[in-house]
This record gives structure tokens, sequence and C-alpha cells, in this order.
């Protein structure tokens, strides 16, 4: 476990106003994303790992065969069949013909999905159309994944878009942006750079995660490239300071402008104060650190002593509490 010190150390090192990014990495515009389909289907040819029976799968035999003109009289049982759900996700501007990836799950007391083939599967939105149709033959993964996680495989490019999402992009007069860590100073920054390279009052930051953005006369019919131009502006992300804490782990992990105010620590045999003097540390002995110090210098501090990251979750908790940690402290 110590061994994970210094790798957390590196990650405190990192100043959070150190470097830039782009907008298409920090924000969403609305309308641009995936949209989640999803089927009932079989999967046929198993070598006796399928459901072996049940009444869905049963039913849903029964059906197929009705379907190609068969007429059976009984329930038809097979060990060779799995009825399945099938996954996939239609891109924002999926067309008809594109080829999609799908995932293969199966619902019933399958042992196995190995060898198997979906039969063609409607895929359908949450508005309840049909947006694809997925089939094809099954992988698994490789020989160990696939002993693990049998029940679940995926067909690459085993779904066909039958039907697009009818947005009318280029013809919008306005857009909105969505950051994806919603934050008052980034948003305020990303206004006013929008505002600046445009050369106008275009952006307006309605919070700390909307910002709409009017399309200038300019780009009329061509946001396409107006947004390819704001999706590369560089700003400056503002962090809010937190530290994330995973006792069960002990994975531990701090970002932002984390201060900590004068204190004294005690935890163990080691004897800490946070006050004017010296950097250093020491054990069994009260021992000084500047009080500008941030949770890097801690961490230096405490990582010089060999301490675990259960004692430093231990003390930014207690610190937290004591009010000289100036950072949330999130626990998952």
């Amino acid at each position: 476990m110590i061994k994970l010190l210094p790798l957390l150390l590196c990650t405190f090192a990192i100043p959070a106003m150190a470097n830039t990014s782009r907008l298409k990495d920090i924000v969403t515009i609305k309308g641009v994303r995936e949209n989640p389909l999803i089927g009932y289907g079989l999967v046929i040819g198993l070598n006796g790992t399928g459901d072996g029976g049940g009444e869905i799968t049963n039913t849903s035999l029964k059906k197929m065969f009705q379907t190609l003109g068969l007429n059976p009289q009984k329930e038809v049982t097979s060990k060779n069949v799995a009825a399945v759900i099938v996954t996939a996700k239609l891109p924002a501007f999926g067309r008809v013909g594109q080829r999609l990836d799908v995932t293969v799950s199966s619902i019933g007391d399958a042992s196995s999905l190995a060898g198997g083939t979906l039969l063609v599967t409607p895929l359908k939105g949450g508005d309840g159309q049909v947006y694809a149709v997925a089939n094809g033959h099954l992988s698994i993964g490789g020989l160990e994944q696939g002993k693990k996680l049998a029940t679940t495989g995926r067909i690459p490019e085993g779904g066909t878009i039958e039907k697009e999402l009818e947005l009318a992009f280029n013809n919008k007069k306005a857009i909105r942006m969505a950051l994806n860590n919603p934050d008052f100073t980034t948003a305020a920054r990303i206004e006013r750079t929008i505002n600046q390279e445009l050369g106008g009052k275009y952006a307006t930051a309605s919070d700390a995660t909307t910002i709409d953005v009017i399309i200038p006369n300019y780009y009329e019919r061509k946001v396409v490239e107006l947004i390819a131009n704001i999706e590369n502006y560089k700003v400056v992300a503002d962090a809010a300071a937190k530290i994330v804490i995973n006792e069960r782990t002990g994975t531990l992990v701090a970002g932002g402008d984390i201060v900590i105010k004068k204190s004294a620590i005690s935890h163990g045999d080691l004897v800490l104060e946070v006050k004017g003097g010296a950097e250093g540390s020491s054990k069994g002995s009260l021992h000084m650190i500047e009080q500008t110090t941030t949770i890097n210098d801690l961490v230096k501090a405490l990582n010089a002593l060999g301490t675990k990251p259960e004692d430093l979750i231990s003390i930014f908790q207690a610190l937290k509490q004591n009010g000289s940690l100036l950072a949330e402290i999130e626990l998952i």
C-alpha cells in the first residue's frame, strides 16, 4: 500500500491552473449525443449451453417458426437457443446504412453464448420506434475472458441503422453548450473567450452549466464551421478544491487548489504542526511546516515517513472536520 503514495503525490503536484483545455473536451452541445437502443432476440447454434426451455424462449421460437411459414402444434424446446437482450448506441448524426457495434446479453439460464448467432433483432429507441436491426455471429472475447463472461457477447458492426434522427442542425439560429463539470468560473471564462474570438456579444452564460451562443450572420447556414472553430477555443477550466476517498480500496485522489490552514496534527506516533518554520517531519516529535502549506507539501512530509494511505485518509478527514482543510471531501 505504501507504494501508492508517490503516485498520489504526482497527482497533488499538478497546479489546477497550469493547463488550458479545448472547449470540445469540457462541454457538450445540445442535440449532439448518442441515443441508447434496445431489443429482444434469440441466439441460436449453441452447443447445448442455451436456456433449454422456459416460457419466453419457447414462445419466441414458436412465433419465429410461424413467421417462417411453419405451424408447430407444440412448444419447441432446445438447449441450443438462448433468449437475449440486445443493446447499441445510435450516434448523434447516424445515417441509414451506417453500421453499429451491438452487445448481446443472456436473460435466461444459458451457461454460455459462445459460438452462437443472433437472429435478426429490431432495436428500438426511447420513443418505441425501430432505428436499427442487429444480427450476426457473437464474440465473447479471449479464452480466459470468455470463460468469465460467457453469457455476454459483442457483434462488431452487427447493427445497421434503418431510421435517422432529424436534427436540421445547419439551420439553427442558436446553439446551447453544457459544461460536463458545472462551474461558474469556467462558464464565465467560456463566455468571455467566445465573445472575444467572434468579435461581439454572441455568448451568454446563464448558469454554472449553460452557455447559449447566437449564430452570427456571417455563419448563417455554416453552423458546422462555427462549431468546429468554437470547440477548438482554449480556456482554463477551473476546478473546485476536492478530495475523493474510497476507503474500501485505500484510494485517495485530490484536485484543485487545496490549502491547509495553521494546525497541529497528531496521528499514532506522528506529531506535525503547520506553522511558521521550515518544512520537514519526524516521528515522535513536534516538527513545523510553513503556514502556507498546500496538500502537496503535507503529503511530501507524510510520505517521507512511509505513511499509509489509510493514515492519510484519517488525517484529511480530521483536518476537514477541524476546519483546517479548505476542500470538499467526498466518500465513494
